[in-house]
């Protein structure tokens, strides 16, 4: 059997961290004298000592145990878990029920970014600093998953993007330990440059820190009811747009840069991809909306579009504007780009665009096959000949995405939802986006009508998409509770 005692172990101190940064939100509100802050400080007291009970009941006895990849695994699923559950305690001090403090907290630390709070202006600062925190520290432990435990898993193609290390187990420690801390430093100066500039065009301090945690972690959660259309100045818009992408490109990458192959950001058909992707798309929907709005002129089209598609490929799920309204075209327009996402090893959801590609590699050489059937086409991704599971992985991803997206919409269905909105709810819940279409789950409105059996089921879709779907359902394989 499956030994959790070191799965215990972990996850105390999970929650004991998490204890630890509840203080940031308890010390905004004690500086703004808000009196939420004791709600914070109780919460962080109650994970600390639940955490401190699991890590010295569970703490290991003589020589220390390495965890193998079932163990991992598990901790990365329950850790999801557990933390939403912690997170979702400072919620309930403002009057959200449980099932609305637990959707609250998953689509945060899912960096999916639907909610069911409303008038967030007048929130308590601490709650809307929480919010933002939890979506950068998803962001963070979503690129950690990507690069560590997902190609280990060999989850959907993800074997591609295995970091280099060498054989023996402490080698890989030390490789997988400096890779995070190079990711992490990476992250957080991106963060503090993108808040530095939204300052410098206008914003508060505290909509700058808020907002910029959110923007890199591709989280979306505003400190606004309009979302980032309460910011005029098309200037904001624009620097949004271009962090938003650039917490979608591969964090790997980044270190590659930092280390003199400034190239690889550039040469990377990944990367290339999702820029001609994002740039043929907001060019041609900015054509598309000059002709439904005589108003306005192409700069303020582009700006629109630009940004709006930028978050919604990037699984960001801000607004400027109720896309929904630009015609029915651009409704079919934005449900597609719900799938696309951004690049792996990134903060963003949905299918990933080296799979988009991947697959129309596929069809290219079996077009060819059946011109030719003897014909031996080799399939290349980014210079190398693909190896031979990856086709299959990518294949099995996107028929598992396609059944559970059905699957969910039919629950949701029968929950009395219309179809509409419980196809898009169930589509932004597993890619991660956050707004759904319609009126209920769009731009525009809010999921906090929806009845509570649905935000649980869209609850566990939001971890299931977090967790590439696939990689959720090894806990279900009997084989993987065994040895």
């Amino acid at each position: 059997m499956l030994n959790v005692r070191p799965v215990v172990h972990i996850l105390g101190w999970i929650v004991c961290a998490t204890a630890l940064i509840l203080c940031l939100p308890a010390a905004t509100d004690l500086a703004y004298g808000n009196p939420e802050w004791s709600a914070f400080l109780s919460a962080g007291i109650v994970a600390a000592f639940s955490g401190g009970v699991c890590v010295l009941a569970t703490r290991p006895k003589g020589i220390k145990q390495n965890l193998n990849i079932r163990q991992a695994f598990l901790i990365t699923t329950l850790g999801w878990a557990v933390v939403s559950v912690v997170a979702a305690v400072p919620f309930l001090y403002i009057g959200v029920d449980f099932t609305d403090a637990v959707f609250e907290s998953m689509s945060a630390i899912t960096t999916t970014g639907s909610t069911v709070l409303t008038q967030l202006d007048t929130l308590p600062p601490g709650i809307l600093l929480w919010r933002a925190v939890l979506q950068w520290i998803g962001g963070i432990g979503i690129i950690a998953i990507a690069i560590l435990i997902l190609p280990l898993l060999r989850v959907g193609g993800m074997q591609l993007f295995k970091i280099e290390s060498s054989d023996t187990s402490e080698e890989k420690l030390f490789n997988a330990l400096q890779t995070i801390i190079s990711v992490f430093v990476i992250y957080a100066g991106l963060t503090i440059l993108c808040g530095a500039l939204y300052f410098i065009f206008g914003m508060t301090p505290f909509d700058a820190v808020t907002h910029a945690m959110t923007t890199l972690s591709t989280g979306g959660y505003s400190t606004h009811d309009e979302s980032f259309a309460f910011f005029k100045d098309m200037r904001l818009h624009w620097v949004a747009t271009i962090f938003m992408f650039a917490g979608a490109v591969p964090f790997l990458l980044y270190i590659k840069a930092v280390r003199g192959h400034f190239q690889a950001l550039v040469t990377d058909q990944q990367v290339r991809g999702f820029i001609a992707f994002l740039v043929i798309s907001s060019v041609v929907m900015a054509i598309w909306l000059l002709q439904q709005r005589s108003n306005i002129g192409f700069v303020e089209a582009l700006t629109l579009t630009s940004f709006n598609i930028t978050s919604v490929v990037t699984t960001t799920g801000y607004a400027s504007d109720d896309y929904t309204l630009w015609g029915p075209g651009a409704v079919g327009v934005f449900l597609v780009l719900m799938f696309v996402g951004g690049c792996s090893g990134s903060t963003s959801g949905a299918i990933k665009i080296y799979r988009h590609q991947i697959l129309l590699e596929l069809v290219r050489a079996h077009v060819k096959r059946l011109i030719s059937p003897h014909r031996v086409v080799p399939l290349i991704y980014n210079g190398k000949r693909l190896p031979q599971d990856v086709p299959y992985s990518v294949l099995a991803f996107l028929a598992v995405f396609v059944a559970t997206i059905a699957v969910f919409t039919v629950f949701l269905s029968m929950m009395g939802l219309d179809i509409v909105t419980a196809y898009s709810a169930s589509v932004t819940a597993i890619t991660n986006v956050g707004p759904g279409l319609g009126s209920i789950v769009g731009p525009s409105g809010n999921f906090s009508t929806l009845p509570d059996e649905a935000k649980w089921l869209l609850t566990f879709a939001m971890l299931a998409g977090r967790l590439e779907v696939l990689a959720l359902l090894v806990a279900f394989d009997p084989d993987f509770w065994r040895g």
